[in-house]
């Protein structure tokens, strides 16, 4: 099957019409409007990007997160909150990546816009060259028939007054003939040397016409081939942004592979342990019981207050000499 072409399918039988060229110039026109959308597009993904990646390092870093947990569970929760920093990171940079890719849309579709200016300033003076010579021409046509009109009606009015009228008469119908006739041959010339340069005009704007086609074509296909590829570079831009936020995932997920639920209890109880006996059971007393049972206790016997202190015990036994010294006293021995 043979493939469409601008060239092949955009004319007219009207030869002031622009249709055609207008079609292409209107498609020309969206497509740009298209590549200004994408690149608008961009540019508020990267707000958004961005604006969620500050506040996703806002969160991480000011935002309490199992700040009292122990041991393997709070390694883990550290490693939770880099990452999620790392994380919110990588929106920024992605929101910088969609930014260069917003300016890149921009610089191809200004570039295009250039180019195609250039075409468009040959195509619109020689529309109105064309059509200024089409109207010259028509005029000139006007007029032609006009003049073949005259000269039928002169003609016409020397055959019939041929032998109604006086010579002089004759001579003015003839004079009038004659002079349609070199009327009629001037604007013949005139008409035949509009349609002439009308032709060439009409030569030069259809070669214009081809080459403005194949121009626009090759830069439609260069526009739909570079929003292709803008689109495809965007998609795996948001995929390898996933593939690298899901390896920091993963660092989290290796974390609390090594989070041990044992070793965390156990670091608690050695950190914090009291002690490991319990109090004793609180027993019911009966108040009356408790005096009923009471045994009476005996105040000790008063000892004598005195001014000098016991006696002590003799120094010497009963068979020592007659006397024996205590303290410093003589005591006698009967």
């Amino acid at each position: 099957m043979r493939e469409s072409r601008f060239r092949e399918h955009f004319w007219s039988t009207d030869l002031t019409s622009t249709v055609g060229y207008d079609n292409i110039i209107q498609h020309l026109n969206d497509g740009r409007k298209n590549c200004k959308e994408f690149e608008d597009f961009l540019k508020e993904r990267a707000i958004i990007e961005e604006k969620y990646g500050k506040e996703l390092i806002n969160l991480s870093k000011k935002k309490p997160c199992g700040q009292t947990e122990l041991h393997t569970l709070k390694r883990s929760l550290d490693v939770f909150k880099q990452q999620i920093d790392n994380v919110g990171q990588s929106h920024i940079q992605l929101a910088q990546t969609f930014r260069e890719e917003a300016k890149k849309m921009e610089d191809f579709r200004e570039k295009q816009k250039l180019h195609r200016k250039k075409i468009e300033l040959v195509m619109e003076a020689i529309h109105k060259n064309r059509n200024l010579q089409y109207k010259k021409t028509m005029e000139a046509k006007r007029l032609y028939e006009q003049r073949c009109r005259d000269k039928d009606e002169a003609e016409q009015a020397v055959h019939r007054n041929a032998n109604l009228v006086t010579q002089k008469q004759q001579e003015k119908l003839f004079l009038k003939l004659a002079q349609t006739k070199s009327a009629l041959e001037d604007s013949d010339r005139s008409y035949q040397q509009n349609i002439a340069a009308l032709e060439k005009i009409r030569e030069e704007w259809q070669k214009e016409h081809i080459k403005a086609c194949e121009f626009f074509e090759t830069q439609e296909c260069e526009r739909i081939s570079y929003f292709r590829s803008a689109l495809w570079l965007h998609t795996n831009q948001l995929s390898q942004d996933c593939v690298q936020n899901d390896e920091k995932y993963e660092d989290i997920r290796k974390s609390l592979e090594m989070c041990s639920v044992e070793k965390d209890i156990d670091f608690f109880v050695n950190l914090r342990k009291t002690g490991s006996l319990a109090p004793a059971p609180v027993v019911y007393e009966n108040y009356y019981n408790a005096q009923r049972n009471a045994t009476p206790v005996r105040s000790p016997a008063p000892v004598p207050i005195s001014r000098r202190g016991p006696l002590p015990p003799p120094a010497s036994g009963p068979d020592d000499p007659d006397y024996v010294t205590v303290d410093g006293y003589s005591l006698i021995h009967h």
